[in-house]
């Protein structure tokens, strides 16, 4: 159902019942190492390109994901997935080994909340009984399309974010009410937001905007305060956009803890690691999500979250023709099934 104008809600509380989450030799020494299922030790793993090795990322997550739910890959009607790297290839040649009827997605970091949303969607109004969701990023492969090749040893600015090497996938299926597991209870799609940002080593400072204006809109649609969730959480906005987007909500009159408001790509890796303004990159959201936060919400640590997956809609077209960077947000509510 429509709530307000940008706000799907979901009377029927699809169930997240399976996730799968694989990540690089970065991520095994990050915070959140113990959360992985799956960590490879180096980025090549066994192919002899860094883009070969991101579609490996995602095969294995989808193949966990699947194993855990105890289901074939032909039980499932649908996978919503996308990746950063150029027409999200190494998604469709992750698509063409798992042979799910596919839609590949492009929200560049917001990924992975566009496909939860749709795939909650598809599954509450009955249009499938199992979607297969997640996104993906790999940090040699994105440096390569977006900055400089990690072998060029260019210097970064203390702005610049780290893009994790990993991916998350998640199963979303119908609801079984006596099943204890994370449900989907409401969706806010974002808006293209653009304040003329330029700088590709900024990504929080620009995609901050588009955060706190899908934020504000989900409490708007839905008429909410903030209290009404234990964690709102960004995708990957670092410390620059973390404390912009809290700077911009809290002046819109919505009043956020501080406490209560946190950000992914501050969580995923360690304090002495040289990540400058935190983490990036689709496999961000995901791999925090579907890897620690459900763990959280299984445990009771938080009894609802609203998660907001951001992205910064740039190509090295539109950075070669001083395009400024558009920016979206997408935010999913999830809870424990009761």
């Amino acid at each position: 159902m429509l709530k307000g104008h940008q706000t799907w809600v979901f009377d029927k509380r699809p169930m997240i019942t399976a996730t799968g989450v694989t990540g690089g030799p970065f991520e095994a020494n990050g915070k959140l190492a113990n959360d992985f299922d799956l960590l490879f030790e180096d980025l090549w793993i066994g192919q002899d390109s860094y883009e070969k090795a991101h579609r490996v990322l995602i095969e294995e997550a989808a193949k966990i994901t699947l194993k855990k739910a105890n289901l074939e890959k032909e039980q499932v009607q649908f996978l919503f997935a996308g990746d950063l790297i150029n027409q999200i290839t190494p998604t469709n040649f992750a698509a063409r080994t798992l042979q799910i009827p596919y839609f590949g997605l492009f929200g560049a970091c917001s990924t992975s909340m566009e496909g939860l949303a749709l795939a909650s969607f598809v599954v509450n109004y009955q249009g499938a009984k199992y979607v297969l969701t997640g996104a993906a990023s790999h940090n040699a492969a994105a440096e390569r399309q977006f900055r400089y090749p990690t072998e060029y040893g260019g210097q970064k600015p203390p702005t610049a974010q780290w893009t994790v090497t990993g991916s998350g996938m998640a199963l979303v299926q119908a609801n079984e009410p006596e099943k204890n597991v994370p449900v989907t209870i409401s969706a806010t799609i974002g808006k293209v937001v653009d304040m003329g940002l330029t700088d590709p080593f900024n990504m929080g400072g620009a995609m901050a905007p588009a955060a706190a204006d899908t934020i504000m809109a989900h409490f708007r649609d839905l008429q909410l305060d903030p209290s009404h969730y234990d964690l709102i959480i960004t995708g990957d906005l670092g410390r620059i956009g973390h404390d912009t987007a809290f700077e911009l909500i809290n002046k819109s009159g919505l009043k956020l803890e501080r406490r209560q408001f946190l950000d992914c790509g501050l969580l995923i890796y360690k304090e002495d690691q040289p990540v400058q303004a935190g983490a990036s990159g689709a496999a961000c959201s995901a791999t925090v999500l579907y890897g620690h936060l459900l763990k959280e919400l299984k445990k009771g640590t938080y009894k609802r979250i609203l998660v907001v997956a951001t992205g910064a809609l740039l190509s090295p077209l539109s950075f070669q023709q001083n395009e400024s960077i558009p920016c979206i947000a997408h935010a999913v509510a999830i809870e424990m099934n009761h």
